[in-house]
């Protein structure tokens, strides 16, 4: 008989212990580097349609549409949410159609939702019907926007600045934290609005941006969205688009844009 060394049995013995303690290690250090850091970060996905990842200022997520496609939809939520958390502070829906409502349907067979806003809609469909049904399997009531309500998203807050109506579905917004503001006009509505300077603002590629809600906010930068299909798409260069010398952005060119924030500046980081 050979004899194994007494070291070689207290490894043995200790080895799960020790396959333990680094798992614990390795999961208190991704708590640690996903902690809230009081920042609010607008992450526009790369994918079909619109979608918009907000994370709050608290460590929450909000939902802001969800694209046309829900596989992509669910990898870029995948790498961009901790992989333990599966609850959505609020899904925002600025118009019922293909290129908003796909991707946010499947996510709420995923997550769980605490707040559901949508526009008011001029007309209905079996996906939006099963969105709907989704929304109040979580117990969780739809909130049919107004112009001038304001939503508190953990620590920042979302102002609804006008709506569309008729066929013209959609929402104007202002997520505003401390000092700074991103503006989410990816329906295109042209509403009369107060003068107000924004960091940012979200427009459709194919509308011209030479228009009075544009000038309204004199962003300082552009990111530019494929969920608005125009009759006539404007044929404008990038250099032409540059509205007051906006930066400009787009997810085909640049991937995922992630624009955050810590109240007093603002910044702006790309994938590529």
């Amino acid at each position: 008989m050979i004899m194994q060394p007494q070291s070689s049995h207290i490894v043995a013995r200790y080895r799960p212990l020790v396959i333990i303690a680094l798992l614990v290690g390795v999961l208190a250090f991704l708590a640690w580097y996903v902690r809230p850091d009081g920042k609010l970060k607008v992450m526009f996905l790369e994918t079909g349609g619109d979608a918009v990842l907000i994370q709050t200022p608290a460590g929450g997520y909000v939902l802001l549409d969800g694209g046309s496609d829900p596989a992509v939809l669910a990898a870029a939520l995948g790498q961009r949410m901790p992989f333990w958390l599966h609850t959505l502070d609020a899904v925002i829906l600025t118009a019922p159609d293909a290129a908003r409502l796909p991707g946010q349907a499947a996510a709420l067979t995923r997550y769980h939702l605490n707040q559901a806003i949508i526009a008011p809609a001029a007309h209905t469909s079996a996906l939006f019907n099963e969105w709907r049904r989704l929304v109040q399997a979580a117990d969780v009531p739809v909130h049919i926007a107004q112009t001038g309500e304001v939503f508190g998203l953990g620590g920042a807050q979302l102002r609804v600045l006008a709506l569309g109506s008729g066929k013209s579905a959609g929402m104007l917004l202002r997520l505003e934290y401390g000092a700074t503001s991103v503006v989410f006009d990816q329906n295109g509505l042209d509403s009369d609005v107060p003068q107000h300077q924004a960091n940012l603002l979200a427009f459709p590629w194919e509308l011209d941006p030479h228009a009075p809600v544009v000038s309204a906010f004199h962003p300082q930068a552009i990111v530019f969205t494929d969920g608005e299909q125009a009759a006539h798409p404007a044929e404008l260069t990038f250099r032409e688009r540059a509205i007051g010398g906006a930066r400009l952005y787009h997810e085909r060119l640049n991937g995922a844009i992630t624009w955050a924030t810590d109240g007093q500046q603002s910044w702006i980081t790309t994938e590529r």
